[in-house]
């Protein structure tokens, strides 16, 4: 039991592991290094750092101490934000903060394999993995030596299984702690762990005066820079902004015209014990530690390769199933987002291979045109995602097509799928027939569409594709249905009438299932505002996907939506009485959700828009600062949530709520009243808000070109907040 425990997962995520640890291994290098490179502060005070400092950088808006102790200091030049590393004994810049690119990459990789929340979560569960064979395999290694007490006795034994044992036996105790600190921290990234008591509700009241340097304060002068984290200056001018200290021990805010420590919260238990899992995980602050973990993580690929090799001495060769790219006549290359074009390619691949053709079917990031001799067509099914991009599995398809120095010698089909309905329709399969005409690539039939995965479409397309390569075939394609529970509706309320565009709330209950249901995974799954629920609607078998309004602790599942004119899901889902059942199922959406934190939020969006947004204010019971800023017709007809957007006003879950109404006495969008609160918006941007914004494409175009305006000379960007994970679209 416990071999067998050891050697699947190490089999299974052997690659995961190897990358996950050596990226770590590599990352261990740069705590020792920046504490070499860091200059001395032990025993100065906060108060004589932050005055030189000051001095020197007259525009200083924050210094921070790593735990290394390095010291940052940011501040302007110019119209330009800038940070450098300071010399605490002069306060003079020593060259730019910038972290190396090399450590970036590797942090991104380490952390989530550049695949944002998911990516956490597959690393997460290498934790799981490593913490199960550093566990298990130090049980193995007892047995083999006889007992704890023999377990650092010569080994015996000799090749692959010997080295093995004498790696492991040196590795495991670094990487069980290692993989045990990794599984704390991602238990917190993902809300797990409390996150401490943070910063204190900001002071009500502070005395309006300004002028005081920070050299004459005494709560400065009594912290010392060994256990200070960050010091944030107050905004010059603003009388009502304070000085805000955060030390190892906690976290507060400071007078700027009186000195005074006006509220301060201690550093409670859960991050006392969140900075200690850092510091053990990362090395930050114990260099020598992080390097001994380093040599640890060293030996889980040199591990893997000996128990690769041990397992296989012991499995006698497979037989390759399916036709290699290299004999196939006919490559069926395939650009999917979610998945389900894959099934397409699978009907199209069993029918050709039922005639007798040799088929190769794969990715159309696979495309290598040069290796494929005896191919006499390329058949692509490709997928749109978002506005006409490239999915997932054909990120690079047009790269490698316009770097080839001819067409490829055996001519293409396209077969572009999408949903009518959307601007962009089939963009990604028009943009490769623009690139292959460019190319001169020669076509086998003219580029044809499939609308919502419409078997039809799918059927007509094969008669054709059948006529043009002389071979007889019919392409009859049977969707999987989704696995679905069903919900019953519990409420309903209904809006829009008056201005032609009728909207609902609906509120479902969630199954109930006895709790051994729910230990063996058959409940219905937790999900979160933000999330996507698909419905299947009568008569058809492609789901239609909307946001939700609630999170699984609220109890229900709450969605808004409006009819479509000939909308098959929207026209049943507004048709429902309470009482009547619709087949769903969940689509987790972690991009697009309100971060950690107590940083702000800006909440954006028009119409059925709001749903998400409402969960979020909804869920928000620790008065995090939510603004939200919401668009619709007509007051008197389409304001949804109307009463419970003023309720969680006067509890706190809202700092605000602007309303923009297309059709009221003043008739305004909601990009419009985001330009008119354009100072309020970049000082809540300059604070580290995030933006959220959920609605139509047009909507989400006008909000995304109104913030360009607002970001304009301000030191900040659309594209820097992309690019710092603080802005999000829920699009459709």
């Amino acid at each position: 039991m416990i071999r067998t425990l050891h050697r699947w997962p190490g089999l299974v995520a052997a690659i995961l592991l190897a990358i996950i640890a050596l990226s770590g291994a590599a990352l261990s290098v740069y705590p020792a290094m920046e504490a070499m490179k860091a200059p001395g502060a032990s025993g100065m005070s906060v108060a004589e750092l932050a005055s030189r400092v000051q001095a020197a950088e007259p525009t200083v808006e924050q210094i921070r101490r790593a735990p290394s102790g390095k010291i940052t200091a940011y501040f302007y030049k110019g119209d330009q934000p800038a940070a450098a590393i300071i010399d605490p004994q002069t306060g003079a810049s020593l060259g730019a903060a910038d972290v190396p690119a090399l450590q970036r990459w590797l942090t991104n990789l380490h952390r989530s394999l550049f695949l944002g929340d998911g990516g956490r979560i597959v690393v997460a569960a290498g934790a799981a993995a490593m913490l199960t064979l550093s566990l298990s395999g130090l049980l193995l290694l007892t047995r083999r030596a006889g007992g704890w007490q023999q377990l650092f006795s010569p080994l015996r034994g000799q090749g692959q299984g010997r080295r093995h044992s004498a790696i492991a036996r040196l590795s495991v105790w670094g990487l069980m702690l290692s993989s045990t600190t990794a599984l704390w921290m991602s238990a917190a990234t993902f809300g797990f762990v409390p996150e401490g008591a943070g910063a204190p509700a900001f002071p009500a009241v502070v005395s309006g005066e300004v002028g005081l340097v920070p050299a004459d304060i005494a709560a400065l002068q009594q912290v010392s820079v060994d256990g200070f984290r960050s010091l944030t200056f107050p905004v010059a001018g603003d009388k009502t902004d304070v000085f805000t200290l955060r030390t190892a021990s906690g976290e507060g805010y400071i007078d700027q015209g009186t000195g005074a420590l006006l509220v301060w919260n201690d550093a409670d238990v859960w991050q006392r014990t969140s900075d200690m899992i850092m510091l053990l995980h990362t090395g930050h602050g114990a260099a020598v530690l992080g390097l001994v973990l380093g040599f640890s993580a060293l030996g889980v690929p040199l591990m893997g390769w000996s128990g690769l090799r041990l397992w296989l001495a012991g499995r006698t060769g497979r037989k390759r199933v399916g036709t290699p790219a290299g004999g196939a006549e006919t490559i069926i290359l395939v650009g999917s987002e979610g998945g389900s074009t894959w099934g397409f390619a699978h009907t199209l691949e069993t029918a050709l291979t039922a005639t007798g053709a040799r088929v190769h079917t794969a990715a159309m990031s696979a495309f290598a045109p040069d290796e494929w001799k005896k191919a006499r067509r390329i058949i692509l099914l490709a997928a749109t995602y978002g506005q006409g991009e490239a999915p997932a599995s054909a990120s690079d398809f047009l790269d490698r097509l316009a770097a080839l120095p001819e067409p490829p010698a055996a001519p293409v089909a396209i077969l572009g799928f999408g949903d009518r309905s959307f601007p962009s329709f089939c963009g990604f399969a028009e943009k490769i027939g623009r690139a292959a005409e460019a190319k001169g690539w020669k076509l086998l039939l003219p580029m044809d569409t499939v609308d919502r995965q419409s078997p039809q479409d799918f059927a007509r397309w094969g008669r054709a594709l059948s006529a043009a390569i002389g071979t007889a075939f019919d392409l009859n394609h049977q969707p999987t249905k989704p696995k679905t529970r069903d919900l019953v509706l519990v409420s309903r309320r209904d809006y829009g009438a008056e201005v032609q565009a009728p909207t609902s709330i609906l509120r479902f209950a969630l199954p109930k299932v006895p709790f051994w249901q729910r230990l063996t995974g058959r409940a219905f799954p937790a999900f979160e505002a933000g999330d996507l629920i698909g419905i299947v609607p009568e008569g058809s078998v492609v789901p239609r996907f909307y946001s939700l309004a609630s999170g699984s602790r609220d109890g229900f599942a709450e969605i808004c939506v409006r009819k479509q004119p000939g909308g098959l899901c929207s026209t049943q889902l507004t048709l429902m009485e309470p009482g009547d059942r619709v087949q769903v199922f969940l689509r987790h959406n972690p991009a697009f959700r309100p971060r950690r934190g107590r940083t702000p939020v800006i909440l954006i969006g028009a119409g059925t828009g709001i749903g998400p947004l409402a969960g979020f204010a909804r869920n928000n019971a620790k008065a995090r600062p939510m603004h939200l800023f919401f668009g619709a017709r007509h007051p008197s007809s389409d304001a949804l949530y109307a009463e419970e957007l003023a309720a969680w006003q006067e509890d706190g879950r809202l700092c605000s709520l602007t309303t923009a109404y297309s059709r009221g006495s003043a008739p305004i969008y909601v990009q419009d009243v985001l330009r008119r609160d354009g100072e309020r918006v970049a000082r809540l941007l300059r604070e580290g808000a995030q933006v959220m914004v959920c609605g139509g494409r047009d909507m989400a175009a006008g909000v995304a070109q109104a913030l360009g305006e607002i970001l304009a000379g301000k030191g900040m960007s659309l594209a820097s907040l992309k690019a710092e994970g603080r802005y999000a679209e829920d699009v459709y």
